[in-house]
């Protein structure tokens, strides 16, 4: 069974990395948005959710952006995101690599957690770089920094790079690693895709983890393939993870576990 390999994966590694996508979230609330029905069928990306779209009318952006931060307001960690924690719990998984900006593996209570299209409930002023925190869905109209300049929700938008040092951290820990699950997400757009090509190219084991097959899937990359709904499979691999350490021997001597007992 591919969860058993995935998991003797993680048990043999010394470093694992899981990259997250919008898969993962969908379980807790948060729409896929390209689906049919989905956000960007009303509200185009290429109109509404690029930097240049911000830039040339905030006003009619933030009416956008607005609908989805209530879309995905009060979503809550589903049992994915709380296996996930559970294993970096466990000391079997170093890291969390997200492009979700819903903040829910933090809310999970994942500690290593790498936003790589920013974050949820934070604004920045392009004008003067300011930077707060704010709940957004509570927002009624666009919010304005001290300086009178209407800021930006601190997300990368479509036509804005990446945050240089959490990508940089982020490929550092691909190259680093020797256990890659990716999960939620076909790992098909860049440079997050960078991600699981870097720790293969280091010798890393991908292991993916999706509910359907994607093109990573069919790359001949991937070492193990567990399809299926992230609330399942990886609850299972927690499971799996735990019970093995459980029976692992335990390393103090007779006489240590005696006097233990005592």
């Amino acid at each position: 069974m591919s969860l058993y390999g995935v998991r003797d994966a993680l048990l043999g590694g010394r470093r694992a990395i899981a990259l997250t996508g919008a898969g993962i979230s969908v379980e807790s609330g948060v729409p896929d948005f390209r689906s049919p029905g989905g956000l960007w069928e009303r509200f185009p990306p290429e109109e509404y959710a690029t930097i240049d779209a911000f830039r040339a009318d905030p006003t009619r952006f933030w009416r956008f952006y607005l609908e989805l931060a209530r879309t995905v307001a009060g979503a809550s960690p589903n049992a994915g995101h709380l296996a996930l924690a559970r294993l970096e719990q466990l000391g079997a998984l170093a890291a969390v690599i997200t492009q979700n900006v819903d903040g829910l593996h933090q809310a999970a209570g994942s500690r290593e957690v790498l936003e790589l299209h920013g974050a949820a409930d934070a604004l920045v002023c392009l004008a003067c770089e300011a930077r707060r925190r704010e709940r957004i869905a509570a927002l009624t109209g666009p919010p304005r920094c001290v300086c009178g300049e209407v800021m930006k929700p601190d997300v990368v938008l479509f036509g804005e790079a990446l945050p240089l040092d959490t990508l940089a951290r982020a490929q550092d820990l691909a190259e680093r690693c020797d256990v890659c699950l990716v999960i939620g997400t076909s790992a098909e757009v860049y440079p997050a895709a960078s991600i699981p090509e870097r720790a293969f190219a280091a010798g890393a084991t991908l292991c993916e983890l999706n509910l359907e097959s994607t093109s990573l899937t069919h790359s001949g990359r991937v070492r193990w393939i567990v399809q299926g709904a992230a609330s399942v499979t990886l609850v299972r691999l927690a499971e799996l993870v735990d019970d093995a350490r459980r029976q692992q021997p335990d390393p103090r001597a007779p006489g240590e576990r005696a006097a233990g007992r005592c």
